[in-house]
């Protein structure tokens, strides 16, 4: 388990389906690139599918020295003993989900608006994802954009690391990275969807 982590370029995965390269290629290829932390994030899937995906995964990006978070699902994270879980605002308390976790794991938690920022608790939460910064089509209940002031507004009063989410391409990575608030950028189509996967990580780095 590895409770240290770099925020700078997170990936966070998409179905296999929608991976250009798959599941465990695609992110072998986006670490050789350059990303730092990565999510699996998986719906409408069985255990035993998750677990099948999951387990070279965590097996690949251990050897990689990379964090593992899983998304949403704190019994899945604590039985492949993932690096961290990262939860939404609708998932679970943040203090059910780190009594269950313990205090080595890393908790992540979704941010959308300045009433859930300034609920934040560091002596519960690692890092903060704040968005939609922009539209998405990788998540079908996806509030309203931020846009990159109110976000680096939000951003300013966040009281541990933040990565930016929501629409991100390279151009737009260098416009949050320009705040001066952004820590990191996370990503999903732009590197899963991608042709040339690694050449897309640096990119975005």
């Amino acid at each position: 388990m590895n409770k240290s982590f770099e925020l700078n370029l997170y990936l966070v995965t998409d179905a296999p389906e929608r991976c250009r390269h798959g599941l465990l290629e695609t992110v072998r290829r986006a670490v050789a690139g350059g990303v730092s932390i990565v999510q699996y994030r998986r719906e409408n899937a069985d255990r035993a599918t998750m677990l099948a995906e999951v387990l070279p995964l965590r097996d690949f990006l251990r050897g990689a020295g990379v964090p593992l978070i899983i998304n949403d699902d704190v019994e899945l994270a604590v039985e492949i003993g993932a690096d961290g879980i990262h939860i939404g605002q609708a998932d679970m308390p943040v203090v059910q989900a780190r009594a269950l976790i313990g205090p080595e794991m890393i908790l992540g938690l979704t941010v959308t608006n300045e009433a859930e920022m300034a609920a934040v608790d560091p002596a519960l939460v690692d890092y903060v994802g704040c968005g939609p910064v922009f539209p998405t089509i990788s998540k079908d209940d996806a509030p309203e954009a931020l846009g990159v002031q109110r976000w680096a507004e939000l951003a300013a009063k966040c009281p541990v690391p933040i990565c930016a989410i929501g629409g991100i391409d390279a151009a737009r990575a260098r416009e949050l990275r320009a705040t001066g608030h952004c820590d990191g950028v996370a990503v999903v189509s732009a590197i899963c969807a991608a042709d040339d996967t690694e050449q897309a990580a640096r990119d975005l780095v």
